[in-house]
């Protein structure tokens, strides 16, 4: 059980499941840069939490819905919540908006499944499932939180506390998907990951420089 002093950001355990680096970058060091996959994705979630909350006869629809968990050591907010009804009670159903499409990895599913667990402490209710909605496809998918999901969230959040003890960012390690990180030209995975770090790099190209005046 964490504190109210040891809470991290939920959507932190995206940045985790993609690369532990830019998590570091963006967690421990406070590096941010935006792309304009970032841009899109950001406007597209300004937009859904300034729709405001409604009712839909048996649906009520909660936009930007503070979240938290003393067990995951997590706090966030919740880009959608509809509470349907059943009977007298009504059930939460978390829905969260992606701009792209989707993947072929866990890492939505596991930020979704977060905001779940959030929700079940909270309310103390269980919840067995929600759904991803992806801006590119204009497509709803719902998702099983069963078991499996629930057990990788428990250990990406761990993960992410172990993390940010350590105050320590991992070495780059360069891949295709770092073309599409908006920290690329902060991360420098191509010169770290072969041994020399950003500032001798850095340095390099100062000295280069001034040896061509």
């Amino acid at each position: 059980m964490y504190t109210e002093d040891e809470l991290l950001p939920l959507s932190a355990l995206q940045h985790l499941l993609f690369c532990e680096r830019q998590c570091a970058l963006i967690h421990i060091e406070q590096v941010w840069d935006e792309n304009r996959l970032t841009a899109e994705g950001r406007v597209l979630h300004e937009r859904v939490h300034e729709a405001g909350d409604e009712t839909r006869g048996d649906v009520r629809i909660a936009r930007a819905l503070r979240l938290r968990s003393l067990q995951l050591g997590l706090i966030g907010v919740a880009d959608v919540v509809e509470f349907h009804r059943q009977g007298a009670a009504w059930l939460p159903f978390p829905v969260e908006f992606k701009r792209g499409k989707p993947k072929p990895d866990d890492t939505d599913r596991v930020q979704l499944c977060a905001q779940a667990m959030c929700l079940e402490e909270m309310l103390n209710q269980a919840i067995p499932a929600g759904a991803l909605f992806y801006g590119t496809t204009r497509r709803r998918l719902d998702v099983d939180l069963d078991a499996p999901l629930r057990a990788l969230t428990e250990q990406t959040a761990t993960r992410l506390h172990e993390l940010i003890e350590t105050g320590a960012t991992p070495s780059a390690v360069y891949g295709p998907k770092c073309d599409n990180c908006s920290l690329l030209h902060l991360c420098l995975p191509e010169t770290a990951a072969r041994g020399k770090s950003a500032r001798d790099y850095l340095q390099s190209v100062i000295c280069d420089a001034q040896e061509g005046l």
